[in-house]
């Protein structure tokens, strides 16, 4: 179905629909993990890779993922079942609502959000934390999410500006994500891996109901 560019368009857009594919890139042998293992591989490593010109023992300190698409109880092992010297962070990505809705707060309310989310990310990481995952879970009526790769991008240059980014791996654990081309994006902008849980959970009760 024919539709404007979410730039051109004047109903609300998914931040995802504000990029577009514009080529198609044909491989020899194909890119499939699946018939190709041989040569292809979707194994991630999550954690604090340290400085790149040094090669020390401590930057093999990774947890390795054997997908870069990770499940609920994925998300629940790495918060609760990890060596000890590699904490994990749960962060809130989450704005309070408006006032009756009202947009003309919503712009500033967002910004100081991403600020703290930013911040509380610093504080995360110079307290040792080997992980942060970035959540939009704690929402309800009082609160609203913040879109995914904002919030991803945000924590992401921020930690590059302050010299922190190498010391601390990202994984997403967001509703919004649910197609191939989101997880791109999000993978593109410095998650190690993604929970697009809502995604999971949709599939599950499609299966369960037959």
């Amino acid at each position: 179905v024919d539709a404007p560019l979410a730039v051109l368009s004047e109903r609300p857009q998914s931040l995802f629909r504000y990029f577009k594919q514009q080529f198609a890139q044909v491989t020899n042998p194909p890119i499939d993990p699946i018939r190709e293992a041989v040569v292809m591989s979707m194994t991630s490593s999550v954690g604090g890779e340290g400085n790149l010109l040094d090669e020390t023992p401590r930057q093999c300190r990774m947890v390795q993922l054997k997908h870069p698409v990770l499940t609920n109880d994925d998300v629940a092992r790495l918060r609760r079942s990890v060596p000890a010297d590699f904490h994990a962070c749960t962060l809130a990505m989450r704005f309070a609502r408006p006032p009756h809705d009202d947009p003309r707060t919503a712009g500033s309310r967002l910004r100081e959000a991403l600020d703290t989310l930013c911040r509380e990310a610093r504080a995360a990481v110079t307290s040792g934390a080997s992980l942060l995952i970035l959540s939009d879970r704690d929402v309800g009526p009082g609160h609203v999410p913040i879109p995914s790769l904002l919030g991803l991008g945000a924590v992401h240059h921020y930690l590059i500006r302050t010299g922190l980014r190498m010391k601390v791996g990202i994984v997403v654990e967001s509703a919004e994500p649910c197609e191939v081309s989101h997880l791109a994006l999000l993978v593109g902008y410095g998650a190690g891996a993604v929970n697009p849980y809502l995604a999971m959970e949709t599939v599950a009760d499609l299966a369960r109901s037959g």
